[in-house]
């Protein structure tokens, strides 16, 4: 069976090595940390590397762009956009350290020499970056306090630097509280899988 990745997007052989790579290496760290939740893995391309690159049909990133993956657990959204955006930079954080030393050992292992693991909180991190992804993390209001100050004032893209967030669940609330600088995006525009249709992509720029 086809891996449902290439349903929705074209790679380059490097590309598709890694991501086929991925499960064998994400089951192995999986059998001694629980990175990703049991009952889930048997989705494990849909759910979790498919979901993360729906980013990528949103924003197209420029080489050299710098971005934090906040709170990224096992690697998402972080590791397949890495995957994805070869030439950019992306610095992978949890305060876990459990989880971020696996996690270092998944990047060595995917040959991902564009990505890189510290275990710190988001708003220790010295540097600053062009954006901030996350999935299902916190709220956008403790989002904004964790990243205060981390996000670039140059942009380098059509579209502003800020927050893209992977969400789901009723999000009316967070959702009016930060209208003038918002945009969402609904992941089942883009797949048509049943899993997608309750989650989207916020946006928050600067």
């Amino acid at each position: 069976m086809e891996n449902i990745v290439y349903k929705y997007f074209d790679v380059s052989s490097s590309q598709k090595s890694k991501i086929d790579l991925m499960l064998n290496v994400y089951s192995f760290w999986n059998d001694k940390i629980n990175l990703i939740s049991r009952k889930d893995f048997s989705y494990f391309y849909e759910r979790h590397v498919l979901h993360s690159l729906s980013i990528a049909k949103v924003f197209d990133f420029v080489d050299d762009t710098k971005i934090m993956d906040l709170g990224t657990g096992g690697g998402f959204p972080g590791v397949p956009l890495a995957i994805m955006f070869p030439n950019v930079d992306f610095l992978l954080v949890d305060s876990i350290n459990k989880k971020t030393k696996a996690l270092k050992e998944i990047v060595k292992e995917l040959n991902l020499h564009n990505a890189s693991v510290v275990n710190q909180r988001a708003e220790h991190v010295d540097g600053s970056f062009d954006f901030v992804v996350c999935r299902a993390v916190a709220k956008l209001n403790q989002l904004k306090s964790f990243t205060k100050g981390k996000i670039l004032n140059k942009h380098n893209h059509s579209f502003k630097n800020g927050l893209i967030c992977l969400k789901g669940g009723n999000l009316a609330t967070e959702i009016n509280q930060h209208q003038n600088n918002l945009e969402v995006f609904s992941i089942g525009d883009f797949f048509e899988e049943d899993f997608f249709k309750e989650k989207k992509i916020i946006y928050l720029h600067k």
